[in-house]
């Protein structure tokens, strides 16, 4: 007979892991991520938790944080550009990571970086902050992209501050979530012929997520690295067509047919984006603009203050894919997680997404009894014939749109099937989440809020996400978004006026004999 061996977590290292020394469990204190819900921080949370450091998250949003699962992490929300609420994000923090950027804000997103960078120095300096992190990006000589330019300026004013400032540059991330990588991969497999502006030869030195989370979990603790802008940056130096063709490979997929024009700029290429990905267009755009420059790295005293293997590009492609698909089981929509994308590598790790929410005077108690027993006999309450229509149209090309029916007319638990739709979570007067599951080129979730208002009463907020599987899918969004925007708003009235309904009817009284 055979044995095995049970390795642990943290004895099944990565090839960057295994070339650089742990730290202590327990060494250190408290360490805050500021942005914690972004791309960097959903991954430098766990990381820091597996190296023994005790993490308090931040963001604005308490409920996107609590929505990631992460056990023993302290939540503290606040905004970079609400002074007020910095102080409780501080209060006893050793190490405070710096992750936030205001590119999703639109045009005016440089002046607001400086702003929330200043106020954020000043409110570490009077919390006794030993060290801020600052993740920030590689900044060619002639930059005049306002995107770089921001990343650049956001270190200065930091480092204007009493407390040492640990700058980090990288470059392009190579890892899910990451904005240009997402593109890149939405180009592979989703156009087979490309004409692009000249940018696609432009040079940049890609790290993987992995490494680029050492460097972040490590240098914080390295005496040398205060007050050092350190810029980081993986084995090789490549064009965007070159990170192409390898991400290509690496998904199996027929190399794309690449053809720069002149005349086509990152201006104008950025405007087209939208139609090819889902990474959200000011994101997209600040990007692209930032890519007429090649990129250059001088890392050797980086890696000589934390020692590790570099992973090369298609190794760090590799390292992506495996990431998105050990992604765990969820209970809600989650921003990129692989479950909601019906674990396809090729759905957008970006979600659309459209919303409507009404208020009503019921409590919660009595909207979740209607919100719970969706579907089924009881149907979708408002504007019943499009439903129909589209279940109609789902079965004539094969799909499951008319199967209908439910495991109980009210009780909802995960894992249930209420009509096409599957039950990713259901919290009980909180929340109710339902993967689609009709024939779409892409994944969906739609998602009950319930959440109690300050003089009594429910606001219901009804929100569809959508994973476009490339062109198709972000037509199919993009045709049908007004539509759905519309129904949520009616949905989510008539369930309030329904509950409110419910709650004024007198209850029959039940006796006991």
């Amino acid at each position: 007979m055979g044995t095995t061996t049970a390795v642990s977590t943290r004895e099944a290292q990565t090839p960057a892991q295994a070339q650089t020394k742990p730290a202590p469990q327990g060494a250190g204190g408290l360490c805050l991520v500021f942005g914690a819900s972004g791309y960097i921080g959903g991954h430098l949370v766990p990381r820091l938790l597996a190296e023994g450091r005790r993490v308090r998250a931040s963001s604005r949003s308490r409920e996107t944080l609590e929505a990631r699962g992460w056990p023993g992490v302290e939540i503290v929300p606040a905004d970079a550009l609400a002074p007020e609420t910095l102080p409780a994000a501080l209060q006893d923090i050793e190490v405070a990571y710096y992750l936030v950027h205001s590119m999703a804000a639109g045009r005016d997103f440089g002046r607001l970086d400086l702003e929330a960078a200043r106020n954020f120095a000043d409110a570490a300096a009077q919390a006794g902050v030993r060290r801020i992190v600052y993740l920030g990006g590689l900044v060619p000589d002639d930059a005049v992209s306002e995107h770089i330019v921001s990343r650049r300026d956001t270190g200065v004013v930091l480092r204007q501050g009493s407390v040492p400032v640990t700058e980090v540059r990288a470059g392009i991330i190579v890892g899910p979530g990451s904005a240009a990588f997402e593109v890149m991969r939405d180009l592979v497999y989703h156009l087979p012929v490309m004409v692009t502006p000249r940018w696609v030869r432009a040079k940049s030195p890609p790290i993987a997520l992995e490494n680029l989370l050492v460097y972040l979990v490590r240098l914080p603790w390295v005496d040398e690295a205060a007050s050092l802008s350190l810029d980081t940056a993986g084995p090789e130096t490549l064009t965007y067509t070159q990170m192409m063709y390898i991400l290509a490979d690496a998904a199996d997929k027929r190399r794309p047919w690449i053809i720069p024009v002149p005349v086509l700029t990152p201006g104008l290429s950025a405007h087209w984006l939208r139609f090819i990905t889902s990474v959200p267009t000011n994101v997209a755009r600040a990007l692209i603009e930032g890519l007429r420059h090649d990129f250059d790295a001088d890392d050797a005293e980086t890696r000589r203050l934390v020692p590790q293997r570099l992973l090369g590009f298609r190794e760090a492609v590799d390292a992506a894919f495996a990431l998105e698909r050990s992604g765990e089981p969820i209970t809600r929509w989650t921003e990129g997680a692989f479950a909601v994308r019906n674990q396809r590598i090729d759905y957008a790790y970006y979600a659309k997404r459209a919303s409507g929410t009404s208020e009503t005077r019921a409590d919660p108690a009595a909207v979740w009894r209607l919100v719970s027993a969706i579907g089924g006999d009881n149907r979708y309450y408002y504007l019943d014939t499009l439903w129909s229509i589209r279940e109609w149209m789902d079965w004539a090309i094969g799909g499951p749109g008319r199967l209908r029916g439910r495991r109980h007319p009210q009780e909802v638990r995960k894992g249930d099937r209420i009509d096409h739709w599957k039950v990713l979570g259901a919290e009980p007067e909180k929340r109710l989440s339902l993967a689609f599951g009709m024939r779409a080129p892409g994944a969906g979730v739609m998602e009950f809020d319930l959440a109690p208002l300050p003089d009594g009463g429910t606001r219901l907020t009804a929100t569809a996400y959508w994973h476009p599987a490339g062109v198709w899918g972000l037509l199919y969004w993009y045709s049908l978004e007004p539509i759905h925007r519309f129904v949520f708003k009616g949905l989510t009235r008539e369930i309030c006026r329904r509950a409110e309904r419910d709650q004024r009817r007198p209850r029959p009284i039940e006796s006991s004999t």
